[in-house]
């Protein structure tokens, strides 16, 4: 008896086993000439579980043992089915036909509308509703990206570039290829959440990819798309958005019944070649007024950064009784510097659920969580989980890099790579910097540029500062730094060394602990004035000795971490010995008749005696750090603060403690800051801000340097910070009571000249900026400039008031560099 139960528990098993047990069907979608159809969506009917064709037409999909109807849609062809019986792997090849869009129904009248402007009206009119008809949902997402080159010049730079990028004889081959699956879930208005399932790039077999879906998002019933994407300094009007009649033109193609709808085919074409607009198509529903689809391109014209063009295509399935994405593409190409490139991103969504019942508090700051199991997923488990079947060139670079990485993990691997970088040439030692990199034990040796290293000003006449850095990483984002620095003053004859450290202990944490110590020669301006090198072209050659320096010997430690979510915190111990120093030589290429050097004094330009005795101080600083709504993403190896949407707060309290190893000063002081960059405006560009305040709650005993000193400039050359002023003198003007500035710019990212035809193509972008300052010793003084930028520079043109009288005015030009 027992044996007959055992015999009929196997018959059930091996039953069940065949009933749950999955087979492939895989095939190749082409069109009616043999031409393979890229990115086809590939459903189970009545589901929304399903995959898509790669680049190539291919497709495989998992299925239940029985009958099983495959749907096969894309965007431009007919939608079509195949019921097939599945009792073993199956090859089914699918042939679609190209949709038939006429006019064959719709009356044009000679001189009249075209009747897609009535079809686009109403689309207007849904958009919003349409926009917010989906509460919440969730869904699996797979993206791929991929980057390659397709022609490159020989050399760049002297480098070998078939070499170096390890490209093929005609010097083409991908340079990135990363796969991710995402589980991603949306509440509105605008709550996410995604959780990374597996990941991988080519050759980086231990890296997690970038991939965010997220980034993914694009929805053209939103009035203005891509913003803050890097792609432009502005946003791009939707074809479909409120006031899309006066930037677009549209055209109706024809119309085609799908699924018992009338789908519209409308080209969409920019009223003015250079506006921040889409051309293509797209595919607009009878009745419903719903988006079908897309096919449209950004290109330099619409003012896009770096690439040529952009094209992105969308195709939606219905999911009950709502449309949503079932993937979308951002295809791209472009050429910089003789670096011809193209490539892809492609979000393909299954599963979805947009009634899903998410428990209280499952939304939370964390947008996306990557785990270390993410990446350890081996070759099977992507061979039976992909959506997207990798192409022939996809694979060989998979397996050549993925090879390649392992022969890079051995030390005699790294060190023959070692021995040609870290190739000794006089050039690096003076020019640039001479790196000595061993990855193998993950440790970095930097040396300074001698010709950088050597400058001169009038305290220290000609003189060097020479500075070594070494690196070393650690498992986890976890680094040592270590920096020995000299400097020595050949009219002074002034000495000084000291030795800077830091450990970032926990990149999860943003944790890290700092010490520093031994003797230096400081700007009097904590903020500093300008670079040795500025400094020595405007002393030599123009007669102009703006920055003062004083000695200081000091101890440092200090520590910073993150509290919470959004607050870091930060606490340092100093103590320093101070001493003011005096001019030591006047020598200059050119004697200006007009012009004489100022003393090491900044508040007296005439006297060159010491302006403060010798002190010492011992101060604790302690600051505050809050991002009002910070998002962030965890890593097993970090936390990365996404970009917020609000401001950063900044509280910080400084306290001097006379008479703590020799103290001689005693004061507190307190400052708070508002600032955020940044804020998109749409069309009109990007606005940035630092509202800053202070006070002195104390000031028994304070000296000149510990003063509470502000970003100024008083060059026509210098590099920008939203905090600096620009006419402002460096020094007289520091406080020690209380103080209260504030700065705004804002940029129109070309919104003026991109409508001036000769001035277009120069892609300039129009900035206007406002600081103010106040303090007992200068009243309401204020600056007002206008200028435009671009790419690293900026010239602008301003004008500095104390009160309602002009101080000053004239042209500054900045660099970022």
């Amino acid at each position: 008896m027992k044996k007959n139960y055992l015999l009929l528990l196997c018959l059930l098993t091996s039953s069940l086993f065949a009933l749950a047990q999955q087979f492939e069907v895989r095939g190749k979608v082409t069109d009616s000439d043999g031409n393979p159809i890229p990115f086809v969506s590939v459903f189970i009917k009545g589901t929304t579980k399903g995959v898509s064709a790669n680049v190539d037409g291919v497709y495989n999909i998992k299925v239940e043992r029985g009958l099983v109807t495959l749907t096969y849609t894309v965007v431009g062809f007919k939608t079509a089915s195949h019921t097939v019986d599945v009792f073993d792997n199956v090859t089914l090849n699918k042939t679609l036909q190209q949709e038939q869009y006429t006019l064959n129904s719709v009356t044009i009248t000679a001189g009249g509308e075209d009747p897609a402007y009535k079809i686009v009206r109403n689309a207007i009119k849904n958009r919003k509703a349409y926009l917010e008809e989906i509460f919440a949902y969730n869904s699996d997402v797979y993206i791929k990206g991929m980057q390659k080159l397709v022609g490159a010049p020989k050399k760049f730079f002297g480098r070998d570039i078939q070499k170096t990028l390890n490209l093929d004889t005609n010097r083409n081959g991908i340079l990135y290829l990363s796969e991710s699956q995402s589980k991603f879930s949306y509440m509105k208005p605008d709550r996410i959440k995604e959780e990374m399932i597996s990941s991988k790039i080519s050759g980086r077999n231990n890296a997690f990819s970038f991939n965010k879906a997220s980034d993914m998002r694009i929805n053209f019933y939103e009035n203005l798309l891509l913003a803050n994407t890097g792609l432009s300094s502005r946003s791009f009007v939707s074809p479909i958005a409120d006031n899309a009649l006066f930037y677009y033109n549209y055209k109706l193609l024809g119309r085609t019944e799908e699924n018992g709808l009338t789908v519209n085919k409308i080209e969409v074409i920019p009223k003015r070649k250079n506006d921040p607009v889409f051309r293509g198509v797209i595919y607009i529903a009878e009745n419903t007024w719903r988006l079908m689809g897309t096919d449209v391109n950004l290109t330099k014209d619409a003012g896009i950064n770096l690439i040529d063009t952009l094209n992105i295509a969308q195709h939606f399935i219905k999911v009950d009784k709502y449309y949503m994405p079932g993937n979308l593409k951002f295809q791209f190409n472009g050429d910089v510097f003789g670096f011809k490139f193209e490539g892809y991103f492609i979000s393909f969504y299954s599963n979805y659920n947009i009634n899903p019942k998410f428990e209280k508090g499952y939304f939370t700051p964390e947008i996306l969580k990557i785990t270390k199991a993410v990446n350890k997923k081996d070759s099977a488990y992507w061979a039976n989980n992909r959506p997207i079947p990798l192409t022939e060139e996809e694979r060989r670079d998979y397996i050549k890099k993925d090879s390649i990485a392992l022969r890079m993990q051995s030390k005699q691997y790294l060190d023959s790579v070692e021995k040609a970088n870290n190739n000794f040439t006089l050039g690096k030692m003076l020019l640039t910097s001479y790196t000595h990199n061993d990855r193998y034990h993950k440790r970095t040796y930097t040396f300074d540029p001698l010709l950088q290293s050597v400058f001169y000003n009038t305290v220290e006449g000609f003189a060097i500062k020479y500075g070594v850095s070494y690196r070393k990483r650690f498992e986890d984002n976890k680094y040592l730094t270590i920096r020995p620095q000299v400097r020595y003053g050949f009219k002074n004859k002034t000495f000084t060394a000291n030795l800077n450290t830091y450990y970032y202990y926990d990149a999860t944490k943003r944790a890290g602990v700092g010490f520093g110590f031994g003797s230096e020669i400081a700007d009097l301006n904590n903020y500093g004035t300008m670079g040795l090198l500025s400094n020595s072209i405007n002393t030599l050659l123009f007669e102009r000795n703006f920055p003062k320096f004083y000695k200081r010997d000091y101890v440092n430690i200090n520590t910073q971490r993150e509290l919470a979510t959004g607050l870091q915190a930060s606490l340092s111990v100093d103590y320093s010995k101070n001493r003011a120093l005096t001019n030591s030589t006047l020598y200059k290429f050119r004697d200006y008749d007009d012009r004489a050097f100022t003393s090491n004094n900044p508040l007296n330009p005439a006297d060159d005696s010491p302006f403060f005795q010798t002190y010492q101080s011992t101060s604790i600083t302690a600051g505050l750090i809050y991002t009002i709504g910070q998002k962030y993403i965890t890593r097993p190896d970090a936390k990365i603060y996404t970009e917020a949407k609000y401001p950063r707060l900044s509280l910080r309290y400084k306290k001097a403690i006379n008479g703590i190893f020799g103290s001689d000063t005693d004061y507190d002081l307190v400052t708070f800051e508002a600032y955020q960059e940044r804020i998109g405006l749409g069309l009109f560009g990007y606005t940035s801000f630092v509202i800053g305040a202070g006070k002195f709650l104390n000031n028994n005993k304070l000296f000149y340097p510990e003063f509470k000193h502000f970003s100024a400039n008083r060059a026509l050359l210098f590099p920008p910070n939203l905090r600096k002023f620009r006419f402002l003198d460096f020094y007289r003007y520091s406080a020690n009571e209380h103080y209260l500035e504030a700065h705004l710019e804002h940029n129109f990212a070309g919104f003026i000249l991109n409508k001036v035809p000769i001035l277009r193509k120069l892609k300039l972008e129009e900035v206007i900026g406002v600081n103010y300052l106040t303090q007992p010793q200068k009243r309401d003084y204020t600056e007002f400039y206008f200028g435009v930028q671009r790419l690293a520079f900026g010239i602008s043109y301003g004008f500095a008031y104390d009160g309602n009288r002009k101080v000053d005015e004239g042209f500054r030009i900045a660099y970022s560099f």
